[in-house]
């Protein structure tokens, strides 16, 4: 049996639930914990299906390498985070530990394509490696989004400062729904950042391809990944609001624009 399409549903289904529990470990949001909680249930059943088929087909206990042992870690570690975070409701245990099981399972995956190496197992990494990209062009699309939304604030609030009471000053918004969507959006955009960042590590260790770690735009995203994790944190941890942290974000995006367009150009792994 092909479980590669498989693979592709647990990938992205698993996604969404970091995705989920990063906004509700930022937020305490309990919808996005429950969308988190369910979504990582259905990689359980999936997890589980795929290893009793295995079984049954091999009829033989089908993970006797380090690499394979690997798929059954890792669903080892969803269980026990689902079970304890029902029971206990730790939810940022879930968090991380679901961090964790995701990378030990696309190393799994990866290795299994890079031994294997035949048409389809290529054609896997070859569609992970687009997951990869996919999400690091929606995670930039939604620190646009961000970007807008400050440039928004700071222009109403100046407009507002020198009470210049023009038609413009209405079709802007107010300014807590500008500084709430920009919020918002780098809410979304940092866990789906970190996933695409986790995809691409693993894809440029599991190929042939010269993979650096002082590659520049390697670096760039890292420090993207960071800088934004600083935002959340002046915004949530510090409670900054208003101009400083809609400056502080401009200046971030305007970082991430030179990460993707001149880090890019510099860089040999990914050029």
């Amino acid at each position: 049996m092909d479980f590669k399409s498989l693979h592709e549903v647990v990938i992205f289904i698993y996604g969404l639930a970091i995705v989920g529990y990063f906004i509700d470990f930022i937020q305490q949001n309990r919808r996005a914990n429950q969308i988190a909680f369910w979504s990582l249930s259905m990689v359980w059943l999936l997890q589980t299906f795929f290893l009793l088929s295995k079984l049954l087909s091999d009829e033989s206990f089908p993970f006797l390498t380090i690499y394979d042992g690997l798929y059954i870690y890792a669903w080892i570690l969803i269980t026990f985070s689902l079970i304890i975070n029902r029971i206990f409701r730790m939810d940022f245990f879930a968090f991380f530990t679901n961090i964790l099981g995701f990378i030990i399972m696309m190393l799994h995956l990866f290795t299994k394509a890079q031994e294997s190496m035949t048409s389809t197992s290529v054609q896997f990494v070859g569609e992970v490696l687009v997951i990869h990209i996919t999400l690091a062009l929606i995670s930039y699309g939604f620190f646009a989004i961000s970007f807008i939304c400050s440039l928004m604030y700071l222009l109403q609030y100046r407009l507002l400062k020198r009470k210049r009471w023009t038609f413009q000053l209405k079709r802007l918004g107010n300014l807590e729904q500008l500084d709430m969507l920009s919020y918002i959006s780098v809410l979304i955009g940092v866990p789906m950042l970190m996933v695409s960042i986790i995809l691409g590590l693993l894809w440029g260790y599991t190929t042939n391809a010269l993979f650096y770690w002082d590659d520049v735009k390697t670096i760039g995203s890292f420090v993207v990944l960071i800088v934004y994790i600083i935002f959340l944190f002046l915004r949530v941890g510090k409670g900054l609001q208003g101009r400083t942290i809609a400056y502080f974000n401009v200046y971030a995006f305007l970082f991430m624009l030179v990460n993707y367009f001149l880090f890019s150009s510099l860089s040999n792994f990914h050029f």
